[in-house]
Parts: structure tokens; sequence; C-alpha cells
């Protein structure tokens, strides 16, 4: 059985890599695919040294920095790849990576982190959080997304079966493509963070600093808790925006990247984590709760599913800063009856392993229904 995983790009390691790493140990023989690879050469051990296929994206000029400006190219670029000698497709798609060419004897599984949030229902969030929310710009994005959610629309028919990385994102595929989707939460890597009991007197979110994860919104609630330390991990196109809003703020330190370890240790530390993004899944709520830290988060998405409220963690109910200084009050009051060990039985609910035996069987089930008579499963590949 011959196997094919196509992704959208690889230009970091982050939640979506994660996931195409465990079913690259799945299925080690695969072959690669992606719109663009620019991964480092010391950046690739979680790929096994694989190289990617790429396409024509990978010439153009400023790819390296700027390949989101080609979105409007992304579905012709992803249907050029000849995956015409393959049995098993696997794509781990949040843009348009299912969107590949398939025949009526291939299976095509999708591990779908979203349907291509920005131009669904999140479409005029984006475009305002972008800057993009008037005059000619505007129209041209709202053009280009418009052409996007109908590439999104039309390319899930090539879907055999769809594997969704939470309930929240089961109901958007259901929304979007009118198809059901089996959900199987992504790998977290619990064995990497030890449970810590002994907390410290801060607070601690770490994030990519782009527009949705919110980090913003943190800053500007911990400016109006002068007795509240936090400290802010991450590093993106927001830095600026975050350190601007936590400038002159004492009990605010923005660090941007950090290194694993320290940025682990804050986490073990910290008496809660903050998360103020509505996530698809969320693996960075996950990893503190592992560290046996409460999770702060806002409740909506996959965040309903990982962290329980009153148990290891608190929600808030709205993307605002009020909502968010009310759930910090109120986590100064209760929070000392969340147990570390809580938190950290609740993490190993997403390990590695579960991901790998539930990954595996809704494969194999969907290897015998697309050939009811196949001996094939995923052992035998």
């Amino acid at each position: 059985m011959k196997v094919a995983i196509v992704v959208d790009w690889l230009t970091v390691y982050s939640g979506a890599e994660r996931v195409v790493e465990q079913i690259l140990r799945l299925y080690p023989e695969a072959d690669l695919y992606s719109l663009i690879d620019f991964l480092e050469d010391d950046q690739r051990a979680f790929l096994n040294g694989k190289q990617a296929t790429t396409s024509f994206l990978q010439r153009m000029p400023f790819a390296r920095t700027r390949y989101r400006s080609y979105l409007p190219l992304m579905p012709l670029a992803i249907e050029q790849f000849d995956l015409s000698n393959y049995d098993l497709i696997i794509s781990s798609s949040h843009a348009v990576a299912k969107g590949v060419l398939t025949g009526p004897d291939q299976l095509h599984i999708c591990y779908i982190h979203s349907p291509v949030r920005y131009a669904w229902d999140l479409q005029h969030q984006y475009l305002l959080q972008s800057g993009l929310s008037r005059g000619l710009k505007n129209w041209i994005a709202r053009w280009s997304l418009h052409y996007i959610r109908n590439f999104d629309a039309r390319s899930s028919l090539g879907v055999n079966a769809f594997i969704a990385n939470s309930e929240f994102i089961a109901r958007r595929v259901q929304k979007c493509y009118r198809r059901p989707a089996e959900v199987v939460y992504p790998p977290v890597n619990i064995t990497d963070f030890n449970l810590e009991r002994d907390k410290q007197n801060f607070y601690v979110a770490a994030s990519r600093m782009v527009p949705y994860k919110r980090m913003d919104l943190i800053a500007q609630a911990f400016r109006q808790m002068p007795n509240q330390q936090l400290v802010i991990i991450g590093d993106g196109p927001d830095l600026d925006k975050v350190r601007a809003v936590a400038a002159g703020s004492a009990n605010i330190r923005v660090t941007g990247f950090l290194p694993f370890p320290q940025m682990r240790h804050y986490m073990q530390r910290a008496k809660a984590f903050v998360f103020a993004a509505e996530e698809d899944f969320g693996i960075t709520p996950v990893e503190a709760m592992a560290c046996g830290t409460p999770v702060i988060a806002y409740g909506k998405g996959g965040a309903l599913e990982t962290v329980i409220d009153g148990r290891t963690g608190l929600f808030f109910p709205q993307q605002t800063t009020e909502s968010l200084i009310q759930a910090v009050e109120r986590f100064e009051t209760i929070g000392h009856g969340i147990r570390p060990e809580n938190c950290r039985e609740q993490a190993e609910n997403f390990s590695i392993e579960l991901f790998h035996e539930r990954f595996s069987q809704t494969v194999d089930a969907a290897i015998q229904e697309f050939q009811p008579n196949s001996t094939l499963t995923l052992a035998g590949v």
C-alpha cells in the first residue's frame, strides 16, 4: 500500500506539524508533499529527515517570508501534484491541502484542523484585524476569500473521510461541507512536561503573536490589574503591538521567543495559564495542564473540550478585557481549590499514544469501508 502525506506548508514546527510528525511515525515509508518547504536542516528531525516534494510556489519571489500572499494561487498549486501512483492519501489540512486531485480507486483521508477559517465564519473578524475592512484592498481581499471559499467547498467532495481535531471543528466541517467527521484529538507530548506542585505568584501566556490569539487582549486586561504579575512568551507579527500595550506596566513582562526549556519552566511555575483565543483545539492549554497548571481560557472552541471549568481551570465567556479580569478575580478567590494532579490527569487524555491508537483505528475503519474485502490495515502498511 503506497502512501502519500500532503500538508499545506512547512515553515515552522507548530501544532499542525506535530500531527504530521506522528502520522509519519505510523507511516514511516510515506512520501511527503507540501506547497512549500523552507525548514532548515536542523529543524527536520520531526520529519525523519524527509524533504517534501513542493509546488511552483517554492520558487516564487519572497515565498520564504511572504508565502501567505500567494493564497489565491494555492488552489492551483495544490492541484498540480501528481498522486496517481498512491493507494492512500492522507492530507493534513487547514488551508488547501485537501484539494489534491485523486481518483476513484484512491482513498483520501483528510485530518482537518479547520475549514479555511478566515474564508468562512471568521472572515469579517479576519478583515478587521488585518486592516482590510475598507477601501480597494478590502474588495480585493473579499474577492480572494470568496474564491477560496468556493474552492474549499468543492474540494471537500474529493475527500473520502474526514478526521477532525475536535468536536468544535467537526461541527464546522458539517456546517461548511455537509459532511460528518470522526474526532481524533491532536497528539500532545505529555512526557515533555513534569507535574509541578510548587507554584509561584505570576500568570503566564504563551503563543504565536498573531491577531486571532488575542495576546493584546491579555496584556490590556493585566494593565488594569497592577497587582497581578504576568509573563507573556512568544514571537510573531503582533509582538510589537503586544509590547506597546504592555509598555509602562511594571507587572507585565514580554519575553519574546524563548527556547522550549525556558518556556516550560514558566508554564510549570505559573499559578495559571491564560488563553484568550478561539482555537480549533489548542495544544498549549493541554501542555500547561500537563505541568499541573490550571488554565484560564476563553470559553469557546476547542478549550471547551480540554479544560474542565472548576476542576482544571476557569472559563471567561466573552473575548473582552472585562470578562478576563472577572475570571482572574474569580481564580484568585477559588483557584487554590484546583489541584495540580487533576490538571495532569486531564492532560493525559490527549497523549501521543492515544492519538496513535485512535488515528489508526479510524484509518482502518475507512479502509474497510472503502474496500470491504481488503485485509490491509494500518499495521500492515
